[in-house]
């Protein structure tokens, strides 16, 4: 399974898994992730450290 935010593989029983209310689900790598995802509402594709690239 990979993070939601950064795209990095997570391994099997680490990371964190949130559902949000429309059942969509959100998994994290560790909490730099989730923060920047869920609270400060950033884009992934913009921040440097972030796997995801803009192809």
């Amino acid at each position: 399974m990979k993070c939601s935010f950064c795209n990095k593989e997570i391994e099997k029983g680490k990371g964190m898994l949130f559902v949000k209310k429309d059942g969509k689900v959100l998994e994290f790598c560790k909490s730099k992730c989730e923060k920047n995802m869920l609270k400060l509402k950033r884009n992934p594709l913009k921040k440097k450290w972030s796997a995801k690239k803009n192809k």
